[in-house]
């Protein structure tokens, strides 16, 4: 069983950053292909890729609407995985999850969900 735990949300101004972390624990994370995941509020929003990142960091991928503005990594000796986001928007305003796709990888599924992070951007 793998547990996922998001941390680093909050309120920003548009334009400022924020950094979100995910903290697994259960399994060998290194194994792990990762991706983080948002839903907007309100009712109808469904969730939403934001960026996924292969076991070992060599392959990224991120939806048009952040790329270049949001960066994933991961540092498999703290097990944990990271979303720094620049130059925010009042769209990116969201609930933010990180994701694990475990063996067999998959590429299109994740097996386990973290419980969310909030980020705010005022404008």
């Amino acid at each position: 069983q793998v547990q996922l735990v998001e941390s680093g949300g909050g309120l920003v101004q548009a334009g400022g950053s924020l950094t979100l972390s995910c903290a697994a624990s259960g399994g060998i994370f290194s194994q792990y292909r990762m991706g983080w995941f948002r839903q907007a509020p309100g009712s109808g929003k469904e969730r939403e890729f934001v960026a996924t990142i292969s076991r070992f960091g060599v392959r990224t991928s991120y939806a048009d609407s952040v790329k270049g503005r949001f960066t994933i990594s991961r540092d498999n000796a703290k097990n944990r995985v990271y979303l720094q986001m620049n130059s925010l928007k009042p769209e990116d305003t969201a609930s933010y999850y990180c994701a694990a796709d475990t063996p067999p990888i998959s590429d299109s599924e994740y097996d386990y969900w973290g419980q969310g992070t909030q980020v705010t951007v005022s404008s």
